[in-house]
């Protein structure tokens, strides 16, 4: 071969390569472009649902990697690359990686299903997987909760969907049950009006719903009434206590006694 010939051959290569490349390297701008874009639209949406910002920032990320394989593909494609191959072996890949991390792929799906579906968010006091406590954090695997006595608690998110999920808190507003026993001797009217002015002394008692007073149980040697008080929930725990010992103190004002314990003699037959 010639020189010339060689000169024409490569400017034949140069003329139809050269195009193949820079179309391809038109792909890779465009689509890391547009790859960016997504991600920016997927950080915008989840902050109008105000979403935890480390879900927010996977979730664009994922977006990202997701969009920029797919640009690489097709740029390969243009330069005359076989990637059926190519994408067969990402799938074999991605196939061994989801076998190897069942569990933390069903944690993975169950965060993705709490960040649709909201069953609770950040703040919330919620019982699910065993454990009760308030809402720190919505990871990708993991959900993380502070216990009322201060123990952080990590539990998995496929933990929470498979199982209830009771939100104390998505209300605004919870009901306080308390129950007290007194003496089946004591008057029901007076008894009643004690529950009734210390409710009504405690502005952290919503007058709507309106709160009650009812005889629950009588029992042999009691009676049981319960005060049934709305509150905003976060004031459920300072209200219970609180009412108790108001409770107690007022019936001792009253002369409101509680429960006599009761013996039964049974006399042996002589």
């Amino acid at each position: 071969m010639n020189t010339d010939e060689l000169i024409e051959k490569i400017k034949v290569w140069s003329a139809d390569y050269g195009l193949r490349v820079l179309a391809a390297l038109f792909i890779i701008v465009v689509g890391g472009w547009i790859s960016k874009g997504l991600r920016g639209i997927i950080a915008r949406l989840s902050n109008r649902r105000a979403l935890d910002p480390t879900i927010s920032a996977f979730l664009g990320n994922i977006t990202y990697v997701a969009a920029m394989t797919f640009v690489i593909v097709a740029a390969l494609g243009q330069l005359g690359i076989q990637t059926a191959s190519f994408v067969a072996v990402l799938g074999a890949a991605g196939l061994a990686v989801g076998l190897a991390l069942q569990g933390s792929l069903a944690n993975f799906a169950a965060g993705f299903l709490l960040i649709m579906f909201r069953p609770f968010v950040r703040g919330d006091y919620i019982l699910g997987g065993g454990v009760e406590g308030t809402v720190d954090e919505i990871q990708v695997f993991c959900t993380i909760l502070t216990t009322p006595d201060g123990k952080k608690v990590i539990v998995p998110n496929s933990k929470l969907t498979s199982d209830n999920i009771i939100n104390f808190t998505a209300r605004g507003t919870r009901r306080v049950d308390m129950a007290f026993g007194v003496d089946h001797s004591q008057d029901v009217f007076k008894v009643r009006q004690a529950l009734k002015a210390v409710a009504e002394a405690d502005p952290r008692i919503l007058k709507e719903p309106a709160t009650e007073i009812v005889i629950k149980e009588l029992a042999d040697t009691k009676m049981v009434f319960e005060l049934r008080a709305w509150v905003k929930s976060g004031n459920y725990g300072s209200v219970l206590v609180d009412t108790l010992e108001k409770v107690k103190l007022r019936f001792r004002a009253d002369g409101i006694s509680g429960p006599i314990p009761r013996q039964v003699v049974v006399q042996e037959p002589t």
